[in-house]
């Protein structure tokens, strides 16, 4: 029986992802030092809930929830894949990397919850419904087009609509059952080249629709991006939904934008943002918000402030990630934090099959790690993160690979490969945009300990590799990781767990645990 729970940190946690030591009096951005990004969120009661962007991971349309606006808990995900497509299923040399699901929205209305996104990859939108937001089960409604950065509205007449579009936004009526576009219905649009209020020498055009309806008018957030500039935040206001709007610069500070408003039940106000940040992705920012002549005023004097006059809270268990023990039995669900490189296969992975262990089965011969099926991602954090696995890889076949990787386009790992029937352990690098072999070390023994250590403090951003064989002397191997968030995969890099073949099918390697922590050696 696998006893160690140490990195099961609460209170370690609380700090993590509140942003502030625990005995801290007031809570401080970011909120969340991880990738999470395109939030949504609403209020319903005293009860916060939020989506963001999850691409091409799965499950999908992550749903978390919140008492405070700080403190942030994964309670679920609306699909458990997008679409079943060779891009998903990593077939054929095709992928869904940085497309799969963008942008989400969430919406409570009459009862029901609605998280919709929309996907190049599918070539759709989906819409996900619910009566239980914590529990229930998730039903989905998909059309064609797929509505770029959509938001979906509720009307008070009943009728209800998607904004959406990049540069000219558009103002489509739905058919009231959300099945489609409503073939008669309004179709304009509403907002023309809507990046024009942040100036003309525009690069992004304003995109990441979240509209919303605040004392009888129409408020509608985008973000721009002018050049040799940052992202800004924008808003257009009108007194119906149909315009005419006007718009203004409403921040334009560190980069802190796309999101939304939303208000607390003792009617104070703020904006739910993110802010780039380097290869740990994109981070969630909390900005006070006032109100001055009907227009949203965010932040303090044009700043986004790092403290907020909210209390940090005691905070909790933050499983946005999660260490994993694997004493589960056969069936159980993974622990939320856990999400599959795109669309996993089901007859290639087991938990239980031998007890206490993540067991992961070559299924097909590929040529590198980023097409294999089934590797195991949770997010890397800031300001420092490590994980850490134990893998037996007795099992192996000559031509597998297997191991923990921190993923992103220039990914780095370290692992165990099978060569002419002699093991290796490895630190391969992609930092060249190329797979190359940093360092082999020769071993004889069935039992490895790997480790990834990750520096984003000042933005670093460096991965740094190691290994022992005993579990209790580590040793670093191949050389630093210098991270990069690149736009072909548009995500914060992830630890993750993999096993692929390049030869025959059939090998499979068993993970002990995986254990995660913000202290690492590099401090």
């Amino acid at each position: 029986m696998k006893t160690h729970q140490a990195y099961v940190l609460l209170l370690t946690f609380a700090a993590l992802f509140s942003g502030v030591p625990v005995q801290a009096e007031s809570a401080r951005n970011p909120i969340i030092w991880a990738d999470v990004p395109d939030v949504a969120a609403i209020r319903v009661g005293d009860t916060y809930y939020m989506s963001s962007t999850t691409m091409h991971m799965s499950p999908g349309l992550p749903i978390m929830k919140s008492k405070d606006l700080v403190n942030w808990e994964l309670i679920g995900y609306a699909c458990d894949t997008l679409t079943d497509n060779e891009a998903l299923r990593l077939e054929n040399g095709r992928n869904a990397y940085g497309r799969g699901s963008w942008a989400p929205s969430l919406r409570y209305h009459d009862g029901t919850f609605y998280a919709s996104t929309f996907s190049s990859t599918s070539g759709r939108t989906h819409i996900y419904t619910t009566k239980d937001i914590e529990k229930g089960l998730w039903r989905e409604t998909a059309f064609a087009p797929s509505l770029h950065d959509h938001s979906l509205f509720f009307d008070g007449d009943g009728r209800v609509y998607m904004l959406y579009g990049a540069g000219d936004l558009r103002l489509v009526e739905l058919k009231p059952d959300l099945t489609g576009i409503k073939p008669d219905g309004f179709n304009e649009v509403v907002i023309r080249n809507a990046s024009a209020v942040a100036g003309p020498n525009i690069g992004l055009q304003a995109e990441g629709s979240q509209l919303r309806k605040i004392n009888g008018k129409y408020y509608v957030m985008n973000i721009t991006w002018p050049r040799n500039g940052m992202r800004t935040q924008i808003v257009h206001r009108a007194d119906k939904i149909t315009g005419p709007y006007e718009g203004r610069v409403v921040l334009r500070d560190q980069g802190i934008a796309q999101g939304c408003l939303i208000d607390t039940p003792q009617g104070d106000w703020y904006a739910l943002l993110f802010q780039d940040h380097g290869a740990v992705g994109r981070i969630p920012h909390l900005v006070p918000v006032r109100w001055e002549d009907d227009w949203p005023v965010l932040g303090v004097d044009g700043k986004a402030p790092m403290v907020l006059n909210i209390p940090a809270g005691e905070g909790g268990l933050a499983n946005i990630v999660a260490s994993d023990e694997f004493d589960r039995m056969p069936g159980e669900a993974l622990p939320l934090a856990w999400q599959w490189n795109h669309n996993p296969d089901n007859r290639c992975w087991s938990i239980g099959e031998r007890s206490g262990y993540l067991r992961l089965t070559t299924g097909r011969v590929d040529s590198d790690v980023l097409q294999a099926r089934n590797t195991l991602t949770q997010r890397t954090f800031g300001p420092v993160s490590s994980a850490t696995t134990k893998l037996e890889v007795g099992n192996m076949k000559d031509g597998d690979c297997a191991g923990l990787i921190a993923l992103q386009r220039k990914y780095g790992f370290v692992g165990v490969k099978m060569e002419g029937g002699s093991k290796s352990i490895v630190m391969v690098s992609a930092q060249s945009d190329a797979p190359n072999d940093i360092e082999s070390i020769l071993i004889d023994q069935q039992t490895v300990y790997l480790r990834i250590d990750c520096d984003f403090r000042d933005r670093t951003d460096k991965g740094y590799f190691y290994y022992s064989l005993d579990g209790k002397t580590w040793t670093k191997i191949g050389a630093s990781l210098q991270m990069a968030y690149t736009l072909p995969h548009f995500m914060g890099y992830r630890f993750g767990l993999f096993n692929f073949a390049t030869k025959t099918t059939g090998g499979f390697v068993d993970f002990d645990y995986y254990r995660v922590t913000d202290k690492t050696t590099v401090e």
